[in-house]
């Protein structure tokens, strides 16, 4: 690491909330309105992760198969999680006060989701975490998403951060990938939602409490 304070990106979803249970929700709130059965917290939390239309088609597909009006459906489901109340998305234990801690010292950092623009910095703003972060880009922010590494670069260049200046924090195959193949260190967490197990994701470190995160990034940093 070329920096004693290097750049932070983090993953949203399953990284720094837990989301799965509002997407749940919302999710068997559309499928009910399709005549379809509702799918469990655990099968929604394997389907997180690449975007809100494959979320969507996955649910479906999972329920009987994709409806003629999908695109359709896909604008459905927007309008419900953005019409859902803040307060029922937690973050996990110690966010709020690792992220202050590490602003505080000086860190520049950024959210890089494939969850959608407007919804991620609504929750952000509702959870009084936007202020933690100069750049927010969500999976609509650039022609590509995770785990396509031009998203994180895409997020390295409007913070004006060389590659090996940065470390991409989340919980799946699509954070850890993309950062592998963006060239940028990468610290897994073990809490999310991946199919993969984390300590065979790949990254350069693993951590099981979000509290852990300072003391990953100087052992990288030696």
């Amino acid at each position: 690491m070329t920096s004693p304070l290097p750049a932070l990106v983090f993953d949203f979803d399953g990284t720094l909330i837990e989301s799965a249970p509002e997407i749940r929700q919302c999710l068997n709130g559309l499928l009910g309105q399709y005549g379809r059965p509702a799918v469990s917290l655990p099968a929604v939390e394997k389907m997180i992760g690449n975007g809100v239309a494959m979320l969507v088609e996955r649910g479906f597909r999972a329920t009987g198969g994709l409806p003629d009006d999908f695109e359709a459906a896909v604008e459905r489901f927007v309008a419900l999680y953005n019409a859902a109340p803040i307060e029922d998305t937690p973050v996990y234990d110690g966010v709020p006060e690792t992220l202050a801690r590490l602003h505080d010292a000086g860190h520049v950092m950024a959210v890089c989701t494939n969850k959608l623009y407007e919804p991620t910095v609504k929750i952000l703003e509702g959870l009084n975490l936007a202020r933690y972060f100069r750049v927010v880009a969500g999976g609509d922010s650039f022609p590509v998403r995770k785990p396509d590494p031009g998203h994180l670069l895409g997020v390295l260049e409007r913070l004006g951060v060389a590659r090996d200046g940065a470390i991409m924090i989340g919980d799946s195959p699509n954070d850890i990938g993309c950062a592998i193949d963006a060239g940028v260190c990468s610290i897994a967490v073990s809490y999310g939602y991946t199919p993969v197990p984390p300590a065979e994701l790949g990254a350069d470190a693993l951590i099981d409490r979000f509290a852990d995160l300072p003391e990953a990034i100087a052992r990288l940093g030696r």
